[in-house]
C-alpha cells in the first residue's frame, strides 16, 4: 500500500533532495514552500506542490486537508522548513528573533498540531523534525538559530514521549555542515542584522571566511536519504546523524562543554 508523506521547505537543498527521494522510492509527496517558482521540477515529477508558509496555519491546512482528502492519510511529516537568523545578539531587532522561532519552531509546532489527529485515528504516523548540529554545539552570530534547534530537539523529545502510546513516533534529524545556499543566507541575514558602524562587523568576516573555506563534504542527496531512514525505520533512533563526525561533535558539546567552549574560542583567535 502506497505510504502518503508531508514535506515542508522543499524549494531547495535538503528539502527539495528529499522530495524527490521519497517520491522515488514509492511515497506519495505533499509538500510546499514560499518560492513556488521553484517548485515546477517536483511538480513535472509527479509530487503535489502548493505555496506554503508555515508561519500561516490555514496554509498549513489546506496543505493537510489537501493530503487527507486526495490520500485518506498522512503517513509521515518531515519538517525541513527553516533558515539562520545570524548576527550579533546585541544588535539583531527582537522582531527578527520572533520570527526565527515562528519559522523554526512554531511552525513546525502548527503542523503538527494539524497532523497528529489524523496519525491518531489511523494508529501510526512518524513526525520526522529537522534540526541541527547547532542544537548542541555553536559559534559566535547564531545565537537565535541555535535556540531554535535545541528547543526543538527537546520538543520533539517530549512530543514523543506523549504520543508514542498511540502508534506514533517523533524523532530528530541533525545535519551538520552541508553544501547548499544555507550559510549563504545566514552571513547575508548577518550583515543585515549590523547596525551602523558595528563594532561586531569584523566578526561577521570571521564567520564568513570560516564558512566559505570549510569543504563540506555532505550533499543534500545524502541527508535526504537520512530523513527517509528516520521515517522508514521500524525501530527508530531519537537521533539521526549524516556522519559519524556530526555524532562526535555533538557528544564533545555535550560532555565536555568546557574543552567545547575552549576550541571554540581557539578557533576564533586564528580566524
Amino acid at each position: 500500500m502506497t505510504k502518503v508523506a508531508i514535506i515542508t521547505g522543499i524549494s531547495s537543498g535538503m528539502g527539495h533532495a528529499a522530495a524527490l527521494y521519497f517520491h522515488e522510492h514509492g511515497f506519495e509527496v505533499y509538500g510546499g514552500a514560499r518560492r513556488v517558482e521553484k517548485l515546477e521540477d517536483l511538480k513535472n515529477a509527479g509530487i503535489h506542490t502548493q505555496k506554503l508558509d508555515v508561519t500561516d496555519k490555514l496554509s498549513l491546512r489546506e496543505l493537510v486537508d489537501r493530503t487527507v482528502k486526495e490520500q485518506g492519510k498522512i503517513d509521515v511529516l518531515v519538517n525541513n522548513a527553516g533558515y539562520g537568523e545570524y548576527g550579533p545578539l546585541e544588535e539583531i531587532p527582537v522582531e527578527n528573533a520572533q520570527k526565527q522561532f515562528d519559522v523554526n519552531l512554531f511552525g513546525i509546532d502548527r503542523i503538527t498540531q494539524l497532523v497528529l489527529p489524523v496519525m491518531r485515528r489511523q494508529g501510526h504516523g512518524r513526525i520526522v523534525n529537522i534540526s541541527s548540529i547547532g542544537g548542541d554545539v555553536y559559534s559566535p552570530l547564531g545565537g537565535w538559530y541555535y535556540a531554535t534547534k535545541a528547543g526543538l530537539d527537546m520538543w520533539s523529545d517530549v512530543l514523543d514521549e506523549e504520543v508514542r502510546q498511540f502508534g506514533i513516533r517523533s524523532v530528530v534529524v541533525q545535519p551538520g555542515g552541508t553544501k547548499s545556499e544555507w550559510s549563504h543566507v545566514a552571513i547575508d541575514n548577518a550583515r543585515k542584522n549590523l547596525a551602523e558602524n558595528s563594532p561586531y562587523e569584523p566578526l561577521v568576516g570571521k564567520i564568513d571566511n570560516m564558512m566559505s573555506s570549510v569543504l563540506f563534504s555532505a550533499t543534500s542527496d545524502n541527508l535526504a536519504e537520512v530523513f527517509y531512514k528516520a521515517a522508514t525505520d521500524i525501530h527508530p533512533k531519537r537521533r539521526y546523524f549524516n556522519a559519524w563526525t556530526d555524532h562526535a561533535m555533538v557528544m564533545f558539546a555535550r560532555t565536555m562543554p568546557g574543552a567545547y567552549k575552549f576550541a571554540v574560542n581557539k578557533m576564533m583567535k586564528y580566524l
